[in-house]
C-alpha cells in the first residue's frame, strides 16, 4: 500500500534539491561571480571530501587509516578508483578481524 505522506514527502525534497542544483547552474550561467566566489568553488569538492572522509577514519582507529592508506597506494599505482576502493574496504575489514 503507497502512503501518499511518505510519497509526498520524498517527491518533495527531490523537487527541492533538483531546484537548488539546476538553480546554481542557471545563476553562475547568467552572473559571473566575483573572483573570491569562483576560488571558493575550486576548492570547495576538496573541503567536502574531507568533511566526508575524516569522521569515519577518526572512528575507525587504526584499522581505517590502514585502509585509507592502501586505498591511496592501490590508486597511484593503477588509476582504477574501483580496485583502490575494494582493496581499501578489504584491508579496512580484515584488519578489523584480525585486531578482534
Amino acid at each position: 500500500m503507497v502512503r501518499w505522506d511518505v510519497l509526498a514527502a520524498i517527491t518533495g525534497m527531490a523537487l527541492v534539491t533538483y531546484a537548488c542544483r539546476a538553480g546554481g547552474y542557471a545563476v553562475l550561467r547568467a552572473v559571473r561571480p566575483p573572483p573570491w566566489v569562483e576560488m571558493v568553488l575550486r576548492h570547495l569538492p576538496g573541503c567536502l571530501f574531507a568533511a566526508y572522509v575524516a569522521p569515519p577514519l577518526l572512528a575507525l582507529g587504526w584499522p581505517g587509516w590502514m585502509g585509507a592508506a592502501v586505498v591511496v597506494g592501490v590508486q597511484v599505482a593503477t588509476r582504477n578508483m574501483g580496485a583502490a576502493i575494494i582493496a581499501g574496504i578489504a584491508a579496512t575489514w580484515g584488519l578489523r578481524v584480525l585486531a578482534g
